[in-house]
């Protein structure tokens, strides 16, 4: 009897899933697998949402006769032995952009290669394949995100995967523990159950996301991605939901965006991406740490960067708001931006964190580097009744209306960190 085993990254959910679903057409026995990579730095929101997602994946696939099967240790090794023991003719296996994704896909295709085992590639983490447009300009990917839009959308994406009916397993094996779960709590439950009732429900409401996604205060986007991040619903099913909703269907779009630029440019998470970039960043540990902690005394910026500390998530308008002025307010360099917002987010996707972070700090794809976010102008736009800063700085609460966007109205002892907030003088005429 032919088995195979099918080594779960990037892809927690057997609905839509390339690799789980051609192995339980080609092979009598299917071995689901993952394995717990201890040298992956990882956040207690994280290692909850995983825990909880792969619980969800082990109880659907044993739904289905099967078993998700747990080892710890280096994903290559310990996929090449269960392979040997079970007696599998291959190996199925999501492809990635990340370094460290492609180091493993490197070194996994050697050790089958070794083994004479197969190795089968399938596309999963995208709607549309990184690689798969090219301008015709010339060049190996889209450094400009609208030309690649107009691609994209009339690009034919693969049609959605049928959940197996059955996974066959063969006897004798060990299922290993989940691993353990953290002590972070959190607001976003792990799981393709948990996703794609997520996506179902905000479905309903998703016609409005062009009018409402930028209200901080009112936080109606969908939050989809840390589902997106671990695999937990498949991306061509979230485009597919929402494929009338053009400005969602945007976020998706750049999403695949900056995975195709991760796959040309993998220096993205440490280099500059743009030619000739400015790179003169201050050296201002004690700025560094007043952002990282929310208390710079920018109101809407120490919001944002106490949301991310208390749940591992911020807004998406927020995020623009803080990585900006980290790096055109306060000079400092967006690696280190990147590298906290990374520790702590549940969506700390590699492509999209260093590419966003990219954009803004004016090295990346953004066609206007010079581009700053007023930090007071964006709250008074997208906070206009200040109940966003009001949640997450409740020391301000007392303020009346937008007293709170205004760093120099704010009375002593708010005023922290004053340095900071003194880097957004008023407009002349502005008391």
């Amino acid at each position: 009897m032919r088995t195979a085993v099918v080594l779960f990254t990037r892809d927690l959910r057997v609905a839509d899933n390339p690799a789980l679903h051609a192995a339980c057409e080609i092979a009598d026995r299917v071995v689901p697998l993952f394995v717990a990579d201890p040298s992956v730095p990882s956040s207690p929101y994280r290692q909850r949402f995983l825990a909880e997602s792969l619980a969800d994946l082990r109880e659907s696939l044993r739904h289905l006769g099967g078993e998700l099967v747990i080892r710890e240790g280096d994903p290559v090794t310990e996929a090449v032995k269960l392979a040997r023991e079970t007696g599998a003719f291959g190996i199925g296996l999501a492809t990635d952009v990340s370094g460290f994704a492609a180091a493993r896909e490197r070194r996994l295709r050697r050790a089958c290669a070794d083994e004479r085992l197969a190795l089968k590639l399938f596309d999963s983490v995208t709607v549309v394949p990184p690689g798969a447009l090219r301008p015709s300009s010339g060049g190996d990917h889209y450094r400009v995100f609208t030309p690649y839009w107009r691609a994209w959308q009339g690009f034919r994406h693969r049609p959605e995967l049928p959940v197996p009916r059955k996974v066959c397993m063969p006897g004798g094996i060990a299922p290993g523990r989940l691993p353990a779960g953290g002590s972070a709590t959190g607001l976003l439950p792990g799981g393709e159950t948990e996703g794609r009732a997520r996506l179902s429900a905000w479905r309903k409401t998703s016609a409005e996301y062009a009018e409402i996604h930028d209200d901080l205060a009112a936080d109606r986007t969908s939050r989809m991605s840390p589902y997106l991040h671990f695999g937990c619903v498949s991306p061509v099913e979230v485009a597919r939901q929402i494929g009338d909703v053009e400005a969602y269907v945007r976020q998706v779009c750049w999403r695949d965006f900056y995975h195709q630029v991760l796959a040309c440019f993998p220096d993205l998470p440490h280099k500059a991406y743009r030619r000739n970039a400015d790179e003169k960043w201050a050296d201002d540990q004690s700025a560094l740490d007043a952002w990282r902690e929310g208390q710079t005394g920018v109101p809407i910026v120490d919001a944002g960067m106490r949301q991310l500390a208390a749940e591992g998530w911020m807004h998406n308008r927020a995020r623009l708001i803080t990585a900006s002025f980290l790096t055109k307010h306060l000079g400092l360099d967006w690696r280190a931006g990147a590298a906290w917002y990374a520790s702590l987010l549940l969506d700390a996707d590699v492509a999209n964190n260093n590419g966003n972070w990219q954009w803004v700090a004016g090295t990346g794809n953004d066609t206007k580097p010079y581009r700053r976010f007023n930090p007071v102008r964006q709250a008074e736009r997208f906070d206009p009744t200040g109940g966003y800063v009001r949640r997450w700085v409740p020391e301000l609460a007392g303020l009346p209306g937008k007293a709170v966007h205004q760093p120099w109205l704010l009375p002593e002892p708010e005023r922290r960190a004053l340095r900071y907030a003194d880097t957004l003088a008023p407009d002349p005429g502005r008391t």
